[in-house]
């Protein structure tokens, strides 16, 4: 019955991923990488796993991501491409 739901929300976790892998800024891939993993999060919540999309909610999108930024705002670029 929801199963257009969970096929939009998957289309999205690979639109994100290939994003992600393909970009090339920094930021814009930490970016990306967040918006990944909290599709992936209400994928697991719509098919039952509460306790997968709650891990992957604090931890995939929610400590990772914020470390990816973190890191990336404490480099500095060599050239100005």
């Amino acid at each position: 019955m929801i199963w257009p739901i969970e096929f939009v929300i998957m289309l999205l976790v690979v639109i994100c991923g290939i994003a992600a892998i393909s970009v090339k800024d920094l930021l814009g891939a930490s970016v990306l990488f967040g918006a990944y993993s909290f599709m992936m999060c209400l994928l697991w919540a719509i098919m039952g796993a509460v306790d997968v999309a709650f891990t992957e909610a604090s931890v995939g999108a929610g400590v990772s991501t914020v470390f990816f930024v973190a890191a990336v705002f404490r480099t500095t670029r060599r050239t100005k491409d």
